[in-house]
């Protein structure tokens, strides 16, 4: 049996979907305080908070192997404004998770990292290996995550406890719906959010010259899955992503033009947050060498997929 932790999420649930397909039995166990929480059909559903140990020791009864995505996360207004939830709650979910996974002999951990720990990359595109020689992260996210890649290695050291880390780069996908704060949701969500309710001229956070590589979610939840089947991931770490970049200009024009084509493009500059990243491009050849995986879904397919379906929950 796969347990998958905060299963029922936006990345989570994508994953659920896949391994159901594949044939495996699968556990979940989210504490559904995201209000586009869903419960997968399919899985043996445990609706528990893995701030609680009991809780954690429960769901891992039994489990081969656990996918962990349990964090508290959303988007750059989020981590901003709660960094000491998002600090405190994500370290008690690792603790409780990992010591629950070598309580049960669990094979291994499937740690779901994050983009966010490059925060003070300078080399891109941005390679595994150089994560260990520049400076941690300056949110409180990114460095929680950080701090869940070292639980993956702490705990094989002194536990055996075997780990692969996937990190997903700027995931994108139709479930993922605009929060009710700007920056509460990925910057996607957001933008279309505000150029379906006709907001003229659009606002974007700071100048616009901030740039993403945009990952569809379907793919990132093939390539956890493909580390998940192979040895060769075992102790290993994996940018996922592409090294398509796109500015944030670009990125709302496009979305103009395919929500508003009859409305001028304009945009107003407001300032942004603090934290907010210049520049974050993954190296993936080392995810496409020892797993075979590269994305297959376009940007453009993507993009198109997330206004769609903005446009039908509107």
């Amino acid at each position: 049996m796969i347990l998958v932790t905060g299963g029922c999420g936006f990345i989570g649930s994508e994953v659920v979907r896949q391994l159901l397909a594949k044939g495996y039995e699968v556990r979940v166990i989210d504490n559904l305080s995201k209000p586009s929480s869903r419960v997968p059909e399919g899985v043996d559903f445990v609706h528990a908070d893995l701030a609680d140990p009991q809780a954690a020791r429960g769901a891992m009864r039994g489990a081969r192997v656990c996918i962990n995505l349990a964090a508290k996360i959303g988007g750059i207004g989020y981590f901003h404004r709660l960094p000491a939830t998002i600090l405190g709650e994500n370290n008690l979910i690792y603790t409780n998770t990992f010591d629950a996974a070598v309580e049960h002999n669990i094979e291994r951990m499937i740690f779901v990292s994050s983009s966010m720990v490059f925060e003070s990359a300078t080399s891109f595109p941005s390679r595994e290996e150089e994560l260990l020689a520049i400076p941690p992260p300056f949110t409180a996210y990114g460095f929680s995550k950080l701090v869940g890649e070292w639980y993956c290695r702490a705990y094989f050291d002194q536990h055996r406890l075997r780990y692969t880390i996937a990190r997903p780069f700027n995931a994108i996908g139709p479930e993922e719906e605009a929060g009710e704060r700007v920056g509460d949701a990925h910057v996607i969500p957001d933008l279309v959010k505000k150029v379906l309710a006709g907001q003229h001229p659009l606002e974007l956070l700071g100048d616009g010259k901030q740039t993403r590589c945009f990952t569809h979610v379907r793919d990132i939840a093939r390539g956890i899955l493909m580390a998940m089947e192979s040895d060769k991931a075992v102790n290993e770490d994996f940018n996922l992503g592409t090294a398509e970049e796109v500015t944030m200009l670009d990125l709302a024009r496009r979305i103009q033009e395919l929500c508003a084509p009859e409305r001028p493009f304009a945009v107003r500059y407001v300032p942004g947050f603090p934290s907010d990243i210049r520049r974050r491009v993954p190296d993936g050849s080392k995810a496409k060498r020892l797993l075979g995986w590269q994305p297959q879904i376009t940007f453009d397919q993507g993009l198109r997929e997330c206004i769609d379906a903005a446009r039908a929950r509107a």
